[in-house]
């Protein structure tokens, strides 16, 4: 039985990457950057009201805290296939299916991302709060300059978390988007994928733009990864 060399295989996939570079369609280039773009904001977003959320959660006390807390949880228990319909007849009669705007609104926040903060911010000393505003400081300048900084490490978690959950994401942009130019690359990988043929070449090189991004974000932010796994949910 003929052995293939290893050297064989590497330079096969090399030539593969070299194709997927090249020879894409600029179809291709098109969708990553509506991607990039759809899932960065999303992220971006979702992090600036995460965060502001669960501060108040977190280091203030006001009426019905607790309950409004609870009820973001329970959303948790709540598939997206119920309220796949309502959200698809609300964006409708809003007249925004198919933008930019009907694709980041939904998710502008998120009951994860809340719970999650709410339980790092509840392990930063409550003494830092009370020096602040002796010194003068009122929420939002330690909610900016004392609690987002001390977050970090949960911040870039919760940021790899979002980013790779809309990049990945299948069923929702294909259910808000109807044109082939407001499709996301995991929309555009099951377009290639036929129930009699699959085309092996432009899908193999599509995967490879679809994991790369993630691969890099995951690289870069591991060291706040960790970190936040491991320090989310501590309490003082």
């Amino acid at each position: 039985m003929r052995k293939i060399s290893a050297q064989r295989v590497i330079g096969t996939l090399v030539l593969l990457l070299f194709a997927a570079l090249v020879l894409l369609p600029l179809f291709w280039l098109g969708v990553t950057a509506f991607t990039v773009v759809f899932a960065g904001g999303v992220t971006i977003i979702s992090l600036f009201f995460d965060s502001m959320a669960a501060y108040a959660f977190a280091r203030m006390k006001f009426t019905g805290r607790k309950l409004l807390f609870g009820i973001i949880l329970l959303t948790m228990m709540i598939p997206f296939q119920v309220v796949m319909i309502p959200l698809y007849m609300e964006e409708y009669k809003l007249g925004i299916l198919n933008t930019f705007l009907g694709l980041i609104l939904p998710r502008a926040a998120s009951a994860y991302g809340i719970f999650m903060l709410t339980s790092f911010f509840s392990g930063i000393p409550k003494s830092l709060d009370e020096a602040a505003k002796i010194d003068g400081m009122g929420e939002w300048k330690i909610y900016l300059k004392i609690i987002l900084p001390l977050a970090k490490p949960a911040l870039v978690t919760l940021g790899i978390y979002h980013f790779m959950n809309n990049w990945n994401d299948l069923l929702y942009p294909m259910m808000l988007t109807s044109s082939v130019e407001m499709r996301t690359l995991s929309a555009g990988l099951a377009i290639l994928v036929g129930s009699n043929s699959i085309k092996y070449g432009p899908t193999l090189a599509a995967t490879v733009i679809a994991i790369l991004p993630l691969l890099l974000l995951f690289l870069f932010g591991q060291k706040f990864f960790m970190e936040g796994i491991a320090t989310s949910g501590m309490k003082e």
